[in-house]
C-alpha cells in the first residue's frame, strides 16, 4: 500500500491519501481525542504523540498537529498506522454514520435562501476545500448573515479567514444578494 501526502494551506496540517476509500460519503470531524470513540482509525492517530486533530474525507485523512512538533517526526508514525489500519481491514467508523452535518433548516421564506446557499456551498466551495484537506459545513443563516463550520485543514487555517471573506462571502453575495455576511461558528 502506498499512501501520498499534500501539504494544506494549513502549516499545522498534512494531509494523507491512501489510495483508496476512506468514508463512502460525507466527512467526519474528530477535533480531539474525546470525539474520536466512534472510529478506531481517529483513536489510533490520537495515540501518536503531538496529534491534537483528525478529519476523514471521502479519499483522504487529514491529521493536525500541535504547532511544536516537526512532521518529519510524525509522519512516519501517522504512516504506519493507517497502512496498518486499512491492510487488516478495519472499519474507519464503527457505526457507520458521517460526522459533517449540514446544519439546521429554517422554515418560511428563507427555505430558498438556505437552499441556495447550501446548493452553492456544495457544488462550488465543499469540493475546492476538500483539495485542501478540510470541509466547511453550513450551520444556520440569519438576518443576512451565513454561518459556516469550517473542519480539518480548514480549521485554524492562516488563510481561512481570507477564504471566508474574499472567497466564500463575495460569492454568495454575488448569487445571494440576501446574503450580507459570512461568519465563522465553532
Amino acid at each position: 500500500m502506498f499512501i501520498q501526502t499534500e501539504q494544506t494551506p494549513n502549516p499545522a496540517t498534512l494531509k494523507f491519501l491512501p489510495g483508496r476509500d476512506v468514508l463512502a460519503e460525507g466527512t467526519a470531524n474528530f477535533p480531539d481525542a474525546a470525539s474520536a470513540a466512534r472510529s478506531p482509525l481517529a483513536e489510533r492517530l490520537f495515540a501518536v504523540e503531538g496529534v491534537v486533530g483528525v478529519f476523514f474525507g471521502t479519499d483522504f485523512v487529514s491529521v493536525t498537529k500541535e504547532d511544536a512538533r516537526e512532521w518529519y517526526l510524525l509522519k512516519p508514525a501517522i504512516l504506519g498506522v493507517i497502512m496498518e489500519h486499512f491492510t487488516a481491514g478495519r472499519p474507519v467508523l464503527l457505526d457507520d454514520a458521517v460526522g459533517g452535518d449540514e446544519g439546521h433548516s429554517d422554515d418560511g421564506e428563507d427555505s430558498e435562501v438556505i437552499s441556495q446557499i447550501k446548493e452553492l456551498l456544495d457544488t462550488r466551495v465543499r469540493p475546492a476545500v476538500a483539495q485542501d484537506g478540510g470541509d466547511i459545513v453550513f450551520r444556520g443563516f440569519d438576518k443576512g448573515v451565513v454561518y459556516l463550520h469550517m473542519q480539518g485543514a480548514c480549521s485554524g487555517c492562516p488563510s481561512s479567514t481570507a477564504t471566508l471573506k474574499m472567497g466564500i462571502e463575495n460569492m454568495l453575495r454575488h448569487y445571494i444578494p440576501e446574503v450580507v455576511e459570512v461568519r465563522p461558528v465553532l
